[in-house]
């Protein structure tokens, strides 16, 4: 690092990761982050794979669900290599550009989510409180349409925040005091006014989290009133069962998230819980979503099971 003044300029990041974690039990950590990591890309290729392949579940709510698991398979793959190297490897550096790098993916991937989850909610508000409009309206093509709107879209802001971040003054410290690089981790470490980055982030990131989730509220509002008017009981049961799935991923990633940041607004975290609830909430919905998938969509379980049975049959006939 090359002194300048009063700034550093940075040419490597140090990951603290786990806080308190003794070198006797790097590896054991590691081989439980290894663990954790090829249970969430085996879930979510299945998924990919199962949906692209199965032609009965080429429909657009199916297809909101593919796109998300593409999203998790990538946020793992962005961010947990590095910090299983760390310990299993003793790799505990990245460059000042890999860690850059690997903020916007980690940002990148999260809007994307938060965008897709929106997707699910006006697929449910439209089948469920619109009917007979829902076959014009929610169709392969402008599911797709949609969905590349949300992966492109994103990219303009975070590109500025990017900028942004590359161009500020770094102070002596390098130690990113998380398992991988996003922004707070990174910006903390930096000198200078940085008000205009700050407040251009902050304002993205209640856009992009509160902005989806208003409207996933009250479409679920709107749908749980439409139900209660079906007299049918079963009936009713059953339309309200075609949203749980997306009920559940949708409240395994706002609800610790926005929990996080009522939090900090009330009490600093400190360091080691902070690391704890954002690894809990970046990774656990990720790991379980093809699990929620597979048992809480009918049409999904239905298809597995149909493929197990064939299996076994073919089994049992040959020779």
């Amino acid at each position: 690092m090359d002194q300048h003044d009063n700034s550093t300029t940075m040419t490597e990041f140090f990951l603290l990761g786990f806080p308190g974690v003794l070198p006797e039990y790097y590896a054991a950590v590691g081989t439980l982050l290894l663990f954790i990591y090829l249970t969430l890309v085996g879930g979510n290729i299945f998924i990919i794979a199962f949906v692209s392949y199965e032609k009965s579940l080429q429909k657009p709510c199916y297809l909101v669900f593919c796109n998300l698991a593409v999203v998790d398979f990538a946020f793992g793959s962005t961010t947990m290599p590095k910090i299983i190297a760390k310990y299993l490897l003793k790799d505990e550096t990245l460059t000042f550009h890999s860690c850059i790098a690997q903020m916007f993916f980690v940002h990148y991937f999260g809007t994307v989510t938060s965008f897709l989850l929106l997707l699910m909610a006006i697929d449910r508000f439209i089948a469920i409180c619109n009917p007979l409009r829902y076959p014009a309206l929610v169709t392969n093509h402008s599911m797709a349409i949609a969905c590349v709107f949300f992966w492109v879209f994103p990219i303009s802001f975070l590109t500025v925040i990017v900028h942004q971040t590359t161009a500020a003054s770094y102070c002596d410290s390098n130690i990113i005091t998380q398992c991988f690089c996003d922004l707070v981790s990174i910006t903390r470490l930096a000198c200078g006014d940085l008000r205009s980055l700050t407040f251009f982030s902050l304002i993205v990131a209640l856009t992009v989290l509160l902005g989806p989730l208003a409207f996933i509220i009250f479409s679920y509002i709107a749908i749980i009133l439409t139900v209660l008017k079906i007299s049918n009981v079963q009936a009713m049961y059953k339309t309200f069962s075609t949203c749980s799935p997306q009920l559940l991923i949708i409240c395994l990633y706002y609800l610790p998230r926005c929990a996080v940041y009522i939090t900090d607004v009330k009490v600093q975290m400190n360091i080691a819980n902070r690391i704890m609830v954002i690894m809990w909430y970046s990774l656990f919905p990720p790991l379980v979503n093809p699990m929620i998938f597979c048992f809480r969509t009918k049409e999904i379980r239905e298809s597995v099971m149909m493929k197990l049975r064939k299996i076994h049959n073919d089994q049992l006939k040959a020779p």
